[in-house]
């Protein structure tokens, strides 16, 4: 398994509302294109999400992402997702 920690500084005021984005539209639509989130934590002043996403190799992070960035839902909804991240930092652990 290959992991990817996943930052997300989130815009002021919009940690509830991602939350609630995150639970309701992202997680079912991540495990709909294979990728499995292993955890997820918000950090104690509320400015930062804290996610793992994981995969079956360094190869299927490729083919699992194409598949959610090119679906219905992400190109529909990216620039509401979008728009609650001030920052993002994504590294392959």
């Amino acid at each position: 398994m290959v992991g990817q920690l996943r930052i997300y500084t989130i815009n002021t005021g919009m940690m509830d509302s991602w939350l609630k984005l995150f639970k309701d539209e992202i997680v079912p639509r991540v495990k709909e294109a294979g990728m499995g989130i292993q955890t997820a934590w918000v950090n104690q002043e509320r400015t930062q999400f804290i996610w793992i996403r994981t995969y079956d190799s360094i190869e299927d992070i490729a083919v699992k992402e194409t598949a959610f960035y090119e679906s219905e839902f992400w190109k529909a909804n990216v620039d509401q997702i979008r728009g609650h991240l001030a920052h993002r930092q994504i590294m392959v652990v």
